[in-house]
Order: C-alpha cells, then structure tokens, then sequence
C-alpha cells in the first residue's frame, strides 16, 4: 500500500530531486513487498511440507499396516474359493483341484469311499504318498448318513434299502480302486472306519478342501465345496483332526505298495470288511471302478 501510494505521489510531482527521492523510495518499498512475499510464500510452503508430510506418510502405513490386517486375516479364516452346490461334477472345481494334487507331495484324503481320490490319481501322472479314510462296508451305520443325504437329491420312489445296498457297493469299488490306483504312490495307507465325517475332506501341501455333505440343505447331489490355504485355522485344524481319525487303534489298517498282488489285497480285503472277493467279484468291481472313472473323467472334464 506504500509503495503504491508513493507510486501516485511520484507521478504528481514535477521532475527534480524530491520526485527522484519519492521514486527511489517508492521503487525499495515494492522490492521490498515483492521479496517479503515471496519469503512469506516459500516459508509457509516449507511449513505446510514440514507438518502435513509426516501426517500423510503415517496415514499411508497406517493403512498398509490395515490391509496387510486384513488379507491375514482373511488367509486364516476366510476360503480362497467357493463353489456352490452342483447337479454335476464342477469342471473348474476338479481342474483347481487337479493343480493342486499335482503340486503336492502327499494326499490326505477322507470321504465315504475313496473312488473319487483313486479316479485322481489314475488321472495324474506324478508320485505321491496317500492316507486315506474311508468308511467301512461292514458297518451299515457308517452308510446311513451318507444314504440320507443322497435320498434327499434321489427320485421319489427310490428306497433306502436301495441306496444303502449301492453305498456298500460304493465303498467296496472305492477300496479296488485304490489297488489299481497303487502305481500312482510310493506308498498307500487306507483307514477304515464305522462311522466317517460326513464332510469329504482332501487335504494338499497347499490348501484343504471340504465339501459338505453335511449340510441337509443343499439343493444339488453335488453341494458346496470351500479351498482354504496352508495358512489358514481350518487347514490346521483338519489336517490335525485326520491325523486324529486316521490313528485310532479301533479302525482297520491297510497298507497297499506298488507290488501288492492281487491275492494280497483280496485276502487283505476280505480280512479288515468281512466279506467274501472272489476273482469274479474282483474282476466286475474292477469294471464297475473304470466306469465310474470314465463317466467322471468325462463330466469333470478332466479328459481319461
């Protein structure tokens, strides 16, 4: 405001030294302004710079430090994928699944009857070592979870007694398969159960898979499926609970190795079921296993 009002004084002046004088003044007092600005300017940029840069990195990390938070979280208790209840086999499901029994180095593997883990296996070209739980043909209360489950998704006029004769004819095709699954192993430990989870589990070096047959209110034969990483509480707690199940001293063992013979595992069959498996039943549940596998290689989409 100086400067300007000096400005004005000067341009009214006649020339001579006192117009000079208010000139001169006029002209230090606008330099003066102009630098005091520009002081002003830089110093409060400096300031603002100085006081909000620290805010804004700390707001940064906090929130990197939150989500780093979250995706632990989520790792530990959320699944990585979920596949709903199908009427078929789901072929992304079985191709994930398939990834991951490729990469792995053991496959743990409880279900009802093992038909499922041995159709994988023949339909893989690596070398694992399988423990597997599965129930036992000779305990009809073994069955009957499983056999309420599939009446419910079954046809009106199909009877229990029906569906729990094909159950046991299930589990004793899954237990061949298995045999003529043994090449896939370096070793092949089967424990046999009177009465399995419902919940089929397979377990990987990287991830665990439940699907939920327990749950009576699915609306497909083939329910909900949930992948949980290696990190996760639930991969920790069913990995620990199968070691559980698969130790009991009230189950039956079997061993199967690559050069198991044939008589071998009938006389090892009819040992832990308590049932007959003459060649000829060998022979037609060797059949039904491979039309099992071809139908599921074929809907799986997992070729054969």
């Amino acid at each position: 405001m100086v400067s300007g009002l000096t400005m004005v004084l000067s341009a009214n002046l006649d020339p001579g030294v006192g117009k000079n004088l208010v000139t001169s003044v006029a002209t230090g007092t606008l330099v003066s302004a102009i630098v005091g600005f520009g002081q002003t300017l830089i110093t409060a940029t400096a300031t603002q710079r100085a006081m909000l840069t620290p805010l804004v990195d700390e707001s940064r990390q906090a929130l990197r430090d939150l989500s780093a938070e979250y995706r632990s979280m989520n790792r530990e208790f959320f699944p990585t994928h979920v596949f709903e209840p199908t009427a078929e086999p789901n072929p992304a499901l079985n191709r994930l699944m398939m990834q991951d029994l490729q990469n792995t180095r053991q496959y743990l593997f409880r279900g009802f009857s093992g038909r499922h883990a041995a159709a994988r296996l023949l339909l893989s070209n690596a070398e694992w070592e399988l423990r597997a739980v599965v129930a036992d043909p000779d305990n009809l209360s073994g069955i009957s979870g499983r056999a309420r489950y599939l009446i419910r998704h079954s046809a009106a006029d199909v009877d229990a007694d029906t569906i729990q004769a094909r159950l046991h004819e299930e589990i004793r095709m899954g237990l061949v398969g298995l045999y003529l699954a043994r090449s896939r192993c370096s070793r092949m430990e089967v424990t046999i159960i009177s009465d399995p989870p419902l919940d089929r589990l397979e377990i990987f070096d990287d991830s665990v898979w439940v699907t939920l047959y327990s749950d009576a209110h699915a609306p497909a034969r083939y329910p909900r499926t949930l992948r949980f990483s290696d990190g996760s509480f639930i991969y920790n707690m069913e990995r620990a609970e199968f070691g559980r199940i698969s130790a009991s001293h009230h189950a039956h063992h079997l061993v199967i190795t690559p050069d198991m013979t044939r008589q071998e595992f009938i006389s090892r069959f009819e040992k832990i079921t308590n049932s007959t498996l003459t060649e000829e039943q060998f022979l037609d549940l060797n059949a039904e296993f491979y039309n099992f596998l071809r139908e599921f290689a074929a809907t799986a989409e997992l070729g054969s």
